[in-house]
């Protein structure tokens, strides 16, 4: 899951990019609301981590275009304004969500979580596929109960697909969840990382499948044709 962090204090923004890293997301951090708004343009995330005091363009005007484009990526907010009235209006105006600093890291990825669930439209925290279970509240994989141990890459190319069960997603749409854009992606990377989570998945009954020109499909194996 690939996340827009847009905030121009760079000790919070080093501390708090790397609290996500750690956690499997890749994480693209800017200081300023114009480098944002045109990252959202350009970009695709899953969620948009927002504060509101920003050089060049503030954070409400970066999310009053996001919203005037139609755009429903999630928008977590972050101020050191706590007010009902602030925390009202910034809802009111398309935000997702509203946190006050300072803040817990685990609370904010706690919001995270159920952001991210929300917008992939799943109900239950634990999402099934055959014998391999993704739990969205750990973040940990297991077949037949067993825990599966992947790389951070790996980890991100499961998650994207076991997210959209059922739907075919495409190499670039998994490359843009996997690198974030100051990293260079090779037209292979992403063939070698499908490849090492298909290997890990060998004994299992659920395959990943590629459908050329279109992208990956992650199903049972029973249910292949």
């Amino acid at each position: 899951m690939r996340i827009l962090l847009v905030e121009d204090n760079k000790v919070l923004a080093d501390w708090l990019s790397r609290a996500l890293r750690k956690g499997h997301y890749t994480v693209d951090w800017i200081d300023n609301g114009a480098d944002a708004d045109f990252a959202l343009r350009s970009e695709s995330y899953s969620l948009v981590i927002l504060d509101l005091a920003l050089p060049k363009l503030d954070g409400r005007e970066v999310l009053k275009r996001l919203r005037a484009r139609n755009d429903s990526t999630p928008v977590l907010i972050l101020t050191a304004n706590n007010s009902i009235q602030s925390r009202v209006s910034e809802l009111d105006h398309g935000a997702d969500d509203y946190m006050a600093k300072p803040f817990e890291v685990e609370e904010l990825e706690a919001r995270i979580r159920m952001l991210l669930r929300r917008s992939s439209k799943l109900v239950n925290p634990l999402v099934v596929c055959g014998d391999l279970q993704y739990n969205t509240n750990t973040r940990e994989f297991s077949v037949a109960g067993k825990l599966l141990a992947l790389t951070p890459r790996e980890h991100a190319v499961l998650e994207v697909l076991v997210t959209r069960i059922g739907v075919t997603v495409s190499k670039q749409a998994l490359a843009q969840s996997l690198f974030s854009m100051d990293e260079e992606v090779s037209p292979d990377a992403i063939e070698i990382y499908v490849h090492r989570v298909r290997k890990k998945l060998e004994h299992s009954v659920v395959s990943i499948v590629t459908l050329r020109g279109l992208g990956y499909l992650l199903r049972e194996m029973a249910d292949a044709s």
